[in-house]
């Protein structure tokens, strides 16, 4: 019998599919997949000043957090069984200069966000984003020289970004600047200061998706980009052979998780990464993707709860182990309300 050829089967009426649907016990039984809280992971924006909690109009729910508060919804993350949050700042303007040379300040709202964490929340585990469009004038993940993104130079950055927050204690680095070489720089760079511990989650698979605008929106980097893209280092959506080669190169490289950006327009890449490589694979259900979801909710076009927990189950079911969405907490308290 060949690999999953289920052989004989009974035909319909002694063979009955409904049978095993009949009650929710047994589907619970013999589900294939299931969704947990501890496949989560929640996106959070920082931003200065305290008290504060500034709504992001693109992304219903989410909010611009100042450290104290952000102290208090990582909390509720633990509370709710969410193991990780993925965090990323909403840099002043006055910060913000060319050569993204904020990202690599000891004292800047990343790291001081970090180590108020840390403080804390020992067990909770932080996921920093180690790219330079949230410190830069541009928008652009790297340094610009006459219009062109320069990769070797930016490296140079990533490795002081990288550093800089690990020595704040960050638990996992994640490039997400799809530069050719950023992994086996960034973990030089990390072994070299003496964080060997230090995990890398490589955004090994980033596409150039117009899903990304909320985000751009949350973080301040929409209106300093522009018109502009970033199609010369971020991947064409038409390619899927071109992932695998660069998820190889990832883990090549050192990387200790590979992950595959957006999620539900790339579930064969999912699939494809997973299947192929048989590695920790993670999948980033981004802003776009939540809020539109959220938006038809709030017109009564659909059951929006039942709707996100469909979507996440199809990442596991692609072969994601864990999953970084802006629907981690209110997932997982609904998760809570079924068991």
């Amino acid at each position: 019998m060949a690999s999953g050829d289920p052989g004989p089967v009974a035909p319909f009426p002694r063979r009955r599919m409904r049978r095993l649907r009949r009650t929710p016990w047994l589907r619970a039984l013999v589900a294939e997949h299931r969704l947990h809280p501890s496949d989560l992971v929640q996106p959070l924006f920082v931003c200065e000043g305290r008290g504060v909690r500034e709504p992001v109009p693109s992304l219903p729910g989410i909010d611009r957090l100042s450290i104290d508060q952000l102290l208090t919804v990582a909390e509720r993350c633990l509370e709710l069984g969410i193991p990780a949050i993925a965090l990323f700042p909403v840099t002043p303007a006055e910060r913000k200069t060319p050569g993204g040379e904020e990202a690599w300040n000891p004292d800047n709202l990343m790291c001081r966000a970090i180590r108020a964490l840390k403080a804390r929340l020992p067990e909770l585990g932080i996921i920093g984003d180690v790219a330079l469009d949230p410190y830069t004038t541009h928008g652009q993940d790297g340094i610009v020289r006459e219009g062109v993104i320069v990769n070797d130079e930016t490296l140079v950055a990533l490795r002081r970004q990288a550093v800089c927050l690990a020595e704040a204690g960050c638990d996992v680095v994640a490039p997400s600047d799809m530069m050719d070489g950023r992994i086996a720089a960034v973990r030089e760079a990390l072994d070299e200061a003496g964080f060997a511990d230090t995990v890398i989650l490589a955004y090994a698979a980033k596409y150039a998706s117009a899903f990304y605008g909320p985000f751009r929106d949350a973080v301040g980097s929409k209106a300093a980009l522009g018109a502009a893209d970033k199609r010369t280092y971020q991947m064409d959506p038409a390619n899927v052979q071109e992932a695998l080669r660069e998820v190889a190169l990832d883990i090549a490289e050192a990387a200790d998780m590979v992950m595959v950006k957006p999620g539900l327009p790339y579930l064969d890449v999912v699939r494809a990464v997973k299947e192929t490589f048989l590695f920790p694979t993670l999948v980033y259900h981004v802003s776009g993707e939540y809020a539109m979801i959220r938006a038809a909710a709030e017109r009564g076009w659909l059951d929006g709860e039942a709707c996100m927990l469909e979507c996440l189950l199809a990442f596991r079911r692609a072969g994601a182990d864990a999953i970084l969405t802006y629907a981690a907490m209110d997932v997982a308290a609904a998760l809570s309300r079924m068991r």
